[in-house]
């Protein structure tokens, strides 16, 4: 009876480890099916996880799997996803491809579910902020792009050297989306241009996201007497960026244009988008990549033929994040015990080298470290360097450039530059 008690004993716990052996990770992915900012990050967590499958698994051989909740960039049925994914599917870990106002709409679910939940391109400042109001809430939360704020501050500085120290811009109209993340980055940028960069906001124009037809906002924005335009766009971007050009619209244009970050811009805009710079975290367009980085696109573009040609830098994030989620989970014992989870994502710390120099660096501001140019903390939020010679991470973003001939390329910070900032040809 021993004997025959120790058999099925043995026998329960051998069928026990096999059921364990063939559980599945399950990752949920929320965002756009049907933008290059969505499926950059959905595709970047697919390749990771072929990579991560492929090695064994993780957390003793446990398999990942992948479900997708389609947010349409609607704030309504960005909450019904984050709903789906919790609710329906069980996932244990969330990877976002989200725009502003759609994680601010999911936010409170996440709160609610406690599910680890890693956004790629969200870089609402206020979230970074509820981090450090709410450390018990927010703990499943990491944004791994450098928060509005940061990319508000080195672009405020690339108004100092290049706008005003080399084009002799003293003013500035700024023709914002009515979105949150316009309503963040243009608030950032008009409390910073004046006292940092010397730089008058003249006046703020802001248009709805659907608007077709600039004539009437660029005439306005010329009758402000400005120097130059700041265009805040994340949302149908690629139009007012080619009735810029069609318009000649004489008065250069910089800011921030998402649909630029991409490599299909200049189709998109049909050549017209000559001229335009943009702000882009990194690695963006015209920006040399790392040799590991250079793999993940080769990748990449081996395994998807359709748009993105080559993924935004959310798809970058996804991609490193979702590795270092699996890595956090290693060490945690999983995704249950989210305090357990959090503390060790806080400590993925990644080192990117290129020509023996560190490059990318993907890391977390933990709670007490403040960052030296700010004086404030970023709990949570990607590493960043806000000045130059950016040997603790790199720039929070870079400004390139994309030139009449099609061509694109950095042109700020210094350091990163491979192209100058020009004025397109119409402007004098």
């Amino acid at each position: 009876m021993q004997k025959t008690g120790a058999f099925f004993a043995a026998a329960m716990a051998a069928g026990l480890m096999a059921t364990a052996a063939e559980a599945d990770v399950k990752v949920g992915f929320i965002g756009s099916l049907s933008s290059d900012t969505g499926l950059s990050t959905l595709r970047g967590a697919e390749v990771a996880i072929e990579e991560l499958n492929a090695a064994g698994g993780v957390m003793g051989g446990q398999k990942i799997t992948l479900v997708a909740a389609d947010t349409q960039e609607d704030v309504t049925e960005g909450v019904k996803a984050y709903e789906y994914l919790a609710e329906t599917e069980e996932v244990d870990f969330i990877i976002s491809g989200s725009i502003d106002d759609v994680s601010l709409g999911w936010l409170p679910r996440m709160q609610e579910f406690q599910i680890p939940t890693l956004d790629t391109w969200t870089s609402y400042i206020d979230i970074i902020d509820m981090i450090v109001e709410d450390r018990d809430t927010m703990a499943p939360y990491f944004m791994n792009i450098a928060s509005d704020e940061a990319l508000a501050t080195l672009y405020i500085n690339f108004g100092a050297d290049v706008l005003k120290a080399k084009m002799g811009f003293d003013s500035v109209v700024i023709l914002a989306e009515d979105t949150a993340f316009g309503d963040a980055i243009t608030g950032l940028v008009t409390d910073g241009l004046a006292p940092v960069a010397d730089i008058e906001v003249k006046e703020i124009i802001t248009y709805d996201v659907n608007t077709v037809d600039f004539a009437p906002i660029f005439s306005k924005a010329r009758a402000s007497g400005a120097d130059f335009i700041y265009q805040v766009s994340s949302v149908n971007s690629q139009v007012i960026s080619s009735q810029y050009v069609k318009l000649q619209v004489p008065m250069a244009m910089t800011g921030v244009n998402v649909s630029a970050l991409g490599l299909e811009y200049w189709d998109d805009t049909g050549g017209a988008g000559g001229g335009i710079s943009t702000l882009s975290p990194i690695p963006s367009v015209g920006f040399p990549l790392d040799p590991v980085s250079r793999k993940f696109v080769d990748d990449y573009q081996a395994k998807y033929s359709s748009r993105p040609k080559v993924p935004h830098f959310n798809g970058f994030n996804a991609y490193h994040g979702l590795k270092q989620a699996m890595a956090a989970a290693e060490e945690a014992g999983g995704f249950e015990d989210v305090k357990a989870w959090s503390a060790a994502m806080l400590k993925q710390d990644l080192k990117l080298e290129k020509d023996g120099k560190m490059w990318l660096r993907y890391g977390f501001w933990d709670y007490d470290t403040k960052e030296p140019v700010t004086g404030r903390t970023y709990p949570h939020n990607a590493l960043f360097d806000l000045e130059a010679p950016y040997d603790f991470a790199q720039p929070s973003m870079v400004v390139i450039q994309w030139k009449e001939d099609g061509s694109v390329g950095v042109v700020y910070p210094f350091e990163y530059a491979n192209t100058e900032f020009e004025l397109p040809s119409w402007v004098k």
